[in-house]
């Protein structure tokens, strides 16, 4: 049935701004998104602009180890 490497994976995409600076002093948290991704179209890390609730902006989000 399920094969042991699927094409599709899931991972987690991480706010890049607020791991360099702690944010602000009110709000202590890294923003992070859950998605998929092929892994034969994209070998390499995914970065993406989403929305981070923490920075109130859109900022780049990179992928990272789970």
């Amino acid at each position: 049935m399920a094969k042991g490497k699927d094409a599709r994976v899931s991972i987690v995409l991480e706010c890049i701004s607020c791991v360099q600076t702690n944010v602000n002093k009110k709000s202590t948290g890294i923003s992070r998104y859950i998605t998929q991704k092929n892994r034969h179209n994209t070998p390499s890390r995914l970065e993406l602009s989403k929305f981070c609730p923490y920075c109130y902006k859109h900022t780049i989000h990179e992928e990272i180890k789970k």
